[in-house]
């Protein structure tokens, strides 16, 4: 599988500003659309047919967490039936280890919910991207001096949109993607507040990771896919 082009953060400069983060191509594709899926379930059996009514609506990058049953093989089975059409990240990745074994699956991405160095550089030198968990400043920078070109902000929920601006004043280079407590309807709020992306889970998916209801899947996904756009044309 060919890897994007992924660099390490810029340096700060003589002023002690942040890192610029390099903006590689599976970031690119994610900030573009503005959301990621996130996958977590006891089986990963209803992923496939949700990820199609997902990417048929427009939500193409596609997170699947490692505390799912064979998450790597699932990674690998919905790169194979997509084709190159849709990022396919891991996700909870809380070790090295976990980092290059996603990594060999043919994870575009990686997420975990706090930083590690170790785990930035692990997907950096085999060129896939990964955005930590942050919620302080001191772990925001410490995340951008690891080489993160993206940062999750985790748990959002304890925070709220309103945060974002008071956290871009002294890192304004910042690329932000909320997790954990975004729903269908504030997603608009976060991006109005300055977010990338935002990562929407069990709010998105509802029943339809135990198969339950795809047309419930399908219009919330549209619902979301209209909230980035609106947010988007007011910026």
């Amino acid at each position: 599988m060919t890897r994007p082009q992924v660099g390490a953060a810029r340096p700060a400069d003589d002023s002690g500003r942040e890192p610029r983060p390099v903006l590689d191509r599976a970031t690119q594709a994610i900030v573009a659309p503005g959301v990621v899926a996130v996958l977590r379930a006891p089986t990963a059996k209803y992923f496939t047919v949700v990820t199609e009514v997902l990417v048929d609506v427009g939500i193409t990058s596609i997170e699947v967490t490692l505390t799912t049953p064979h998450a790597l093989r699932t990674i690998e089975k919905l790169n194979t039936r997509f084709s190159g059409h849709v990022r396919v990240g891991a996700g909870t990745v809380l070790t090295e280890a976990d980092a290059s074994r996603a990594v060999d699956a043919g994870a575009a991405f990686i997420v975990s919910p706090f930083v590690s160095a170790d785990i930035v550089q692990a997907g950096l030198r085999a060129g896939v991207p990964s955005y930590p968990g942050a919620l302080t400043p001191t772990e925001f920078m410490a995340a951008l001096q690891a080489g993160a070109s993206m940062v999750k902000l985790f748990p959002a929920s304890s925070v709220g949109p309103e945060y974002l601006p008071a956290l871009r004043g002294p890192f304004p280079n910042l690329r932000i993607m909320p997790t954990g407590g975004v729903n269908i309807e504030n997603v608009s709020h976060w991006l109005r507040a300055g977010a990338s992306a935002v990562g929407l889970g069990g709010p998105l998916t509802g029943d339809a990771l135990s198969g339950g209801d795809l047309g419930g899947l399908r219009d919330r996904a549209r619902t979301v896919i209209g909230q980035v756009a609106e947010a988007r044309a007011e910026a």
